[in-house]
């Protein structure tokens, strides 16, 4: 039964962060939200079962917004704080709150690899840098075959690192 209720409280809170991507964002905005939204409801003590849906979609949207640059004016899409909790009707010291703790418990950061925007990704400046011995370096100075098995290894958002003793 409790699996029941987590899984309509969780598609209460999609069903907000759809609107309000279609609305204010776009459609990969909605898609890294989605992603979010169901990796706390895998979460042992599911955060959002307590306090308003409309809370958890805004400090969702806040929480990537921080990760992602979503505040800063220069960076397309662009949206303010004021506006995510103009749009859901909240609190911003209650939606930055909630923010904190969703970024928090899921270790979310600048360039994150699951939660990052496609362009900040890309923009990423420890992408093409690897750890070997200690030792941050460019990953084309190392033979290819650790190049092929850094590559693959982010491909599917892990990170690699190397011990050459």
């Amino acid at each position: 039964m409790e699996k029941q209720i987590i899984q309509d409280r969780q598609q209460k809170i999609i069903t907000l962060l759809r609107e309000f991507c279609e609305n204010k964002l776009d459609k990969e905005y909605f898609e890294i939200a989605e992603r979010l939204t169901l990796k706390l409801g895998r979460k042992r003590n599911v955060p959002f079962m307590t306090g308003q849906p409309e809370v958890w979609a805004a400090a969702i949207v806040h929480a990537l917004g921080t990760i992602n640059f979503l505040f800063d004016k220069s960076f397309d899409p662009y949206i303010s704080i004021d506006d995510i909790n103009t749009y859901f009707k909240t609190n911003k010291s209650t939606t930055g709150n909630k923010s904190k703790q969703i970024r928090d418990l899921l270790k979310l950061d600048r360039w994150d690899n699951e939660f990052s925007t496609k362009k900040m990704s890309e923009s990423n400046p420890f992408a093409n840098l690897v750890m070997v011995d200690g030792l941050i370096v460019p990953i084309d100075t190392l033979p290819e075959q650790y190049q092929v098995a850094v590559r693959q290894a982010r491909a599917v958002g892990k990170d690699i690192s190397f011990t050459t003793r």
